[in-house]
């Protein structure tokens, strides 16, 4: 069945909601959007997503043959701007990031080669329109190669696992060098040097094409008020040839549900972006001045009181077998009855 999308961002026909969207809308904000009067969707959003130097974030203008491939292949498209307040002594260091949320692009039922190989000519337009925006560096999504096929603890699925210089790591180094892009690629590692073991790794390849090195596990810290953080969420459902529980007594199923996209960026002075799609592949664009990062960490200053000898000292003690954590009671609550 096919369906159109308006200018307000709903659909012509109103999705199922096992499809993802919300009452027919592509995202939350699509349906406060069309929902409310503007001055109420401006209070909301305020709530939602914060202020950026106390302002909404703004739009960037994007050029057309970034727009043509999103209308060609049909994904969602945005591109928003992270100020900073302007200083006295530095410039500001202003990056272009950008992020994509996929779904698979064909069952995986299909060979795994296939599968992977459908992946790769699935995001080629997407990274193309990123190329195309001026991005600097580019995000995927965790095992962007393959369906998230942890949920079925199936081992066989172990043979999307690659070396860091593998196939995935190869398809990526031509686009970072033609586009002068770096690539943050998390796949699956497979370490052939180390008893073949499984990681889950995040390569990231410079815009010369070039493996500047991996982090194993990437974590987020914009909690500690220092950095952006992209938080990508894959999109679709995933139907496996084998049904599987999720350990919780209920009955088997083929797929892990829903997979919500909604892929979306957060500042260090915690505004976001609206979020993509909820059903759509999709491409996030957002400037971000780098001098927030600075400029948070002073306003808070989480540096300046933090103590690190006394973490230090502490998890070398929690680490220990005999470790106990501190309890602090009140003796008369333990005091025999007289």
């Amino acid at each position: 069945m096919e369906r159109r999308e308006e200018e307000n961002g709903k659909l012509e026909e109103t999705q199922p909601s096992a499809d993802g969207s919300i009452c027919g809308f592509q995202s939350l904000h699509h349906l406060l959007k069309a929902s409310l009067q503007p001055h109420l969707y401006q209070e909301v959003s305020r709530l939602l997503l914060g202020r950026n130097c106390g302002k909404p974030l703004e739009d960037i203008a994007l050029p057309e043959s970034a727009k043509a491939l999103s209308l060609k292949h049909g994904f969602d498209l945005q591109a928003y701007c992270f100020h900073a307040d302007k200083e006295q002594l530095r410039e500001s260091r202003i990056v272009r990031v950008g992020l994509i949320q996929n779904s698979i692009a064909i069952p995986t039922t299909a060979p795994f080669l296939d599968q992977r190989r459908a992946i790769f000519e699935k995001l080629k337009p997407i990274i193309d329109a990123a190329g195309a925006s001026g991005v600097n560096i580019l995000c995927l999504q965790e095992a962007w190669t393959m369906p998230f096929a942890f949920c079925t603890r199936e081992k066989r699925w172990g043979e999307f696992a690659e070396p860091v210089d593998g196939e995935s790591t190869q398809f990526l180094q031509d686009l970072a060098q033609k586009y002068n892009m770096v690539i943050v690629s998390p796949i699956l590692e497979r370490d052939v040097k180390h008893g073949e073991t499984i990681w889950n790794t995040a390569v990231i390849i410079g815009n010369n094409g070039n493996i500047i090195g991996k982090h194993r596990k990437a974590r987020n810290a914009a909690i500690a008020n220092s950095y952006f953080v992209a938080s990508i969420n894959r999109v679709g459902t995933e139907i496996f040839p084998n049904p599987f529980t999720s350990g919780d007594g209920k009955p088997q199923h083929a797929d892990f549900g829903h997979f919500y996209g909604s892929s979306h960026f957060s500042a260090p002075d915690a505004s976001c972006t609206p979020s993509l799609s909820r059903y759509q592949d999709g491409l996030l664009i957002s400037d971000m001045d780098l001098n927030l990062c600075r400029q948070l960490k002073d306003k808070w200053g989480f540096r300046m009181t933090s103590r690190y000898e006394m973490y230090a000292e502490l998890l070398a003690r929690y680490i220990k077998p005999d470790f106990e954590p501190q309890v602090v009671s009140d003796p008369l609550l333990h005091k025999k009855s007289s």
